[in-house]
């Protein structure tokens, strides 16, 4: 059975779940919504009267009262992330559905103007003075449950701009990059690709590339190339206007380097990450180069297609995989690390917190959303039934059981740098691969699982560095004036050339496939967490292999410290420093290995 065939690929997927919203509101128009945006601007604006002007006395004398302050903020925080998390949501479900556009826009307007009267509270906390902040820190203990909250707040410090300008920067938000990002996702969600007389939105058009058939791949990209090629001017307005708003953004704030602002947010050195991306870009010959030689053997070709880069392998299993077999690969590869994680991971398909179909009009891709706390993570996923999209599955239940598990941090705390978020995701990814790989019989089902995981590795290290490197190049060139399409494009190839190597030939129309990367718009310079996480996993998952003691427990805490400990010291354990270039060295032999036996294997 191929992708050519929709209705028994989408028969042979089973029953797919929607996820239950009313954990969150009962519907958009449920009075709860209502009430709950009345109270958020209300208690916001009676917060402020409270407490603008008051807090470095507070934190002199009053530190009681400074904490009460802090637990309110924190609550605040909750009910606007959980309004907004439900309106992201249902907008995520079907992102070109008019009356959910105006209810996430209305949503997202109203929860900035409530925002906008704490935007005080964290600036002024920044202007106490060090000594009296620490003070109140060492006094009282319920303040110092939020050290880490507090000594995060200080990182902003210097960064951070007089309160009006703050206020304007918070406020503008929503008709400036707010608008443009959202501008972007409904223009993907309803673009359409011609492929053999069928229209396709994205997500389905994209994993044709994975079809067995090279015509079908053939046809999907050309699809994809015209498509993207008939909206290029709008893409390259986006890409050239977000570009500026942050060069804007960032001079304003004195930020040095064009991804500082990103390293803040993920809590990393810019030194760590650029010997990440050293490393990573010194690998491409004896990673992605190498491997992707052996590919083009392996399908009779002197050079592959830029289609083919994701093709199957001959003997692969091209069969539509149930949503069922996925769900009970993914919780048996859990369990057999932590019945624990697998248990947390289940109440992900039993309490419908899991939207699995690819509708038209459902955001693209795949993500795991925290929501806030008080409530619970959700799962979107596009299956189709592809090994990818279980290892899909796999990854987003990874994410949604760090956030279940680091959640008892609180509003404040909760939420992980993105670095580490990327943690429990690839590690989930990779016990699932070696659930699988266990199950392999042959020398030849060994070399295709050993393939498909070596693809998921490039695609995790080697293409997220390139498109790091990609997004560095544009923003630097944006400082001097406006890209056009063709620049952009060139930029693109350019990279992806550097990174894929000579055994890829990028032809004809792969130069608009910049335009459907939403990282690109919505996190600029997120990328390289991915192969943070990656590399990071390979070590944490090679000092698992060695069975040491008490893994499980020491992972765990990892995943419980949410945002209250650095990557230095939650590594520290496990005998792991990022900021030691041989870490990333480290992590990347693990691809080089699978690599090897591959080659070893060549002729299976």
């Amino acid at each position: 059975m191929t992708r050519s065939d929709p209705a028994r690929s989408a028969a042979a997927l089973g029953s797919l779940p929607e996820w239950d919203l009313t954990d969150l509101y009962p519907a958009p128009d449920a009075p709860e919504v209502k009430a709950d945006l009345a109270a958020a601007l209300d208690r916001s604006k009676a917060f402020e009267t409270a407490y603008k002007g008051t807090l470095a006395d507070l934190a002199s004398g009053d530190r009681a009262g400074l904490l009460a302050a802090v637990k309110a903020y924190e609550a605040l925080e909750d009910l606007l992330g959980r309004l907004i998390s439900f309106a992201g949501l249902v907008y995520s479900g079907q992102t070109t559905d008019p009356a959910r556009q105006k209810f996430y826009g209305d949503v997202q307007e109203r929860i900035t103007t409530a925002g906008s009267h704490l935007l005080f509270f964290t600036l002024e906390l920044n202007s106490i003075d060090d000594a009296v902040l620490e003070a109140a820190l060492a006094a009282d203990a319920g303040l110092a449950h939020y050290r880490p909250w507090f000594e995060d707040l200080r990182k902003e410090k210097p960064y951070q701009l007089e309160d009006r300008v703050e206020q304007l920067f918070h406020e503008k938000s929503v008709t400036g990059r707010g608008a443009w990002n959202r501008l972007f996702d409904e223009t993907i969600a309803s673009l359409r690709f011609s492929v053999d007389g069928r229209e396709l939105a994205v997500e389905p058009t994209l994993n044709l590339l994975q079809d067995a058939d090279p015509a079908t791949r053939k046809a999907a990209a050309e699809a994809l190339a015209a498509t993207f090629r008939d909206n290029l001017r709008l893409f390259t307005l986006i890409t050239n206007t977000l570009a500026k708003d942050k060069e804007i953004s960032d001079r304003w704030r004195k930020f040095e380097d064009i991804a500082d602002s990103r390293h803040l947010a993920n809590r990393v050195e810019r030194e760590v990450v650029d010997a990440m991306v050293a490393a990573v870009r010194e690998a491409y010959p004896r990673l992605s180069h190498r491997y992707y030689r052996l590919k083009a053997r392996w399908l009779g070709m002197e050079r592959l297609n830029h289609w083919d880069r994701n093709a199957p392998l001959p003997k692969a299993d091209t069969r539509v995989i149930p949503w069922e077999e996925a769900r009970d690969t993914v919780l048996a590869a859990y369990a057999g690390f932590s019945p624990e994680m697998s248990e947390i991971a289940g109440r992900f398909f039993v309490r419908n917190w899991i939207d699995a179909p690819a509708r038209d009009g459902k955001a693209p891709g795949a993500f795991a959303h925290p929501t806030v706390p008080s409530a619970h993570p959700y799962v979107l996923v596009n299956y189709l039934g592809k090994t990818r999209d279980v290892m899909t599955l796999a990854h987003e239940l990874g994410h949604g059981v760090h956030q279940v598990l680091a959640a008892p941090n609180g509003p404040l705390m909760a939420p992980t740098p993105l670095t580490l978020a990327e943690t429990a995701s690839v590690f989930g990814e990779m016990l699932t691969f070696r659930a699988l790989l266990d199950k392999a019989t042959t020398p030849a089902a060994r070399k295709v699982m050993l393939a498909a995981k070596a693809e998921d590795m490039i695609n995790t290290v080697v293409r997220q560095i390139a498109f790091y490197t990609f997004e560095r190049k544009v923003h630097a060139e944006r400082r001097d004036g406006e890209l056009t399409s063709e620049r952009i494009g060139e930029i693109w190839l350019e990279v992806q050339a550097e990174s894929l190597g000579p055994a890829i030939r990028l032809g004809e129309g792969y130069e608009t496939f910049w335009t459907y990367i939403p990282h690109f718009i919505h996190s600029p310079f997120y990328v390289y967490a991915y192969a943070f996480g990656d590399c990071l996993v390979n070590s944490l998952y090679a000092v698992y292999q060695e069975a040491e003691e008490g893994f499980a427990k020491k992972y765990f805490a990892l995943l419980k410290a949410g945002g209250t400990r650095h990557h230095s010291e939650l590594l520290a354990p496990f005998g792991l420093d990022a900021a030691d270039p041989d870490f990333w060295k480290k992590g990347l032999s693990v691809i080089e290995r699978i690599i090897d036996e591959l080659e070893a294997m060549d002729g299976a």
